[in-house]
């Protein structure tokens, strides 16, 4: 365990926003999955609202240092294209 002032606040620093991190990813996570879940079922509706959220969470995975923003794009086109492939069915 650290001694120092200093130190000490680093570790808190630290935890409050693993703590925060750990939060935004696992929204995001939360947000892929239930995409792909629709997908799967091939509902359209469901994967038009699904896409609009991951969408969202995605930017907002961005916004919040979680995700590169090239990382975010490649993912918003490959779930744009599954989600027009079903519509297209």
């Amino acid at each position: 365990m650290a001694n120092h002032f200093s130190a000490l606040k680093r570790t808190r620093q630290t935890e409050r926003k693993t703590a925060a991190n750990r939060a935004n990813k696992s929204r995001l996570r939360t947000a892929l999955r239930e995409m792909r879940e629709a997908i799967a079922k091939g509902d359209q509706t469901g994967a038009k609202s699904a896409l609009s959220a991951a969408s969202s969470a995605v930017d907002k995975g961005v916004q919040k240092g979680v995700l590169h923003k090239n990382t975010a794009s490649r993912y918003k086109a490959r779930l744009n294209a599954r989600a027009k492939a079903i519509s297209a069915k």
